[in-house]
């Protein structure tokens, strides 16, 4: 059968929550790139196709290894033509690639740093629509977010720059997350103990297990641990994952871990976690950045 007659089955939301990619950035692909192909319903709704599915995963793979968006559509419509070799994208990783990423990155460090919305939210358009979601958290999002700390410990901004900047990320953290609690994969229960306020790696974490297919449930910052027990005894996850930024938020409730830990399998991330404080409560210590925890994870 022809790819490119293949009958339209999914509204764009639906293909969204599959691939892990915004409507707006596949509208992007489908308008710059002629990525997708979809039909019209008898509505007017534009309906995908599962080669459409396919031809996104095979773009997100070979973003993956460093192409360019354009080159990376190209080289996924060119599968599609029979006697197709698939392309090796490492082969093209080159300078021309990182410097983009680096110029982008440079593009929404200075919007936020001038408190310039809508500068901050092109930036963040053109990040996610040249780069994998995985390489956008990972080199740039979280980055900045470490260095906004220390500008922030060391008196070079003020709080209200760090707020600004911490909602909008957030913000755009949390459209990536729409839907993850579909995942039909492992469930893992995401959160921070008592008095940690710092969330947004823990949120990166949860996009990219999401992507893998787990089934999320986010439970944010400074959750009781009494509550989350509870939440476990009845839900019964795969993995409960508690982040935390100081070894003292996970030692001041030590003895409440044990109990989790004898409930469902526990893991502790963060710059608090260590090795021997996750053996001391019976838990699995995550290393890395969220971002490559996550994927080691999925892979395991």
């Amino acid at each position: 059968m022809d790819q490119q007659n293949e009958p339209g089955v999914l509204r764009i939301g639906e293909l969204s929550r599959r691939v892990g990619v915004s409507e707006h950035v596949l509208r992007a692909w489908e308008s710059r790139y002629g990525l997708l192909h979809p039909a019209r319903s008898a509505g007017g709704y534009r309906l995908y196709s599962e080669y459409d599915e396919s031809r996104v995963r095979r773009m997100q793979t070979h973003l993956s290894h460093g192409l360019a968006a354009a080159q990376a559509a190209e080289a996924a419509i060119a599968e599609d033509q029979p006697g197709a070799i698939p392309s090796h994208s490492d082969d093209a990783v080159g300078a021309p690639v990182r410097a983009g990423l680096v110029g982008c990155a440079d593009a929404l460090r200075q919007a936020l740093d001038a408190l310039d919305e809508p500068q901050a939210q092109a930036a963040l358009d053109r990040l996610l629509t040249d780069f994998t979601v995985e390489t956008v958290l990972r080199d740039v999002l979280l980055p900045y977010l470490h260095e906004l700390g220390d500008r922030w410990a060391q008196g070079t901004v003020g709080v209200a720059q760090e707020h600004f900047a911490s909602h909008v990320l957030r913000g755009r953290m949390a459209s990536l997350a729409r839907g993850w609690g579909n995942g039909r994969g492992p469930h893992v229960i995401l959160a921070c103990p008592p008095g940690e306020l710092h969330d947004l790696a823990l949120l990166a974490f949860g996009i990219v297990i999401a992507r893998s297919g787990w089934r999320v449930g986010y439970l944010g910052m400074n959750m009781p641990i009494l509550d989350l027990t509870q939440m476990t005894l009845s839900l019964r996850p795969n993995l409960v994952v508690l982040a935390a930024t100081t070894p003292m938020r996970f030692t001041e409730v030590a003895p409440e871990l044990l109990q989790l830990a004898a409930l469902a399998p526990l893991a502790l991330a963060g710059e608090g976690a260590t090795q021997e404080l996750a053996h001391s409560v019976g838990a699995r210590l995550l290393t890395g950045d969220p971002v490559t925890a996550a994927e080691r994870l999925a892979a395991s």
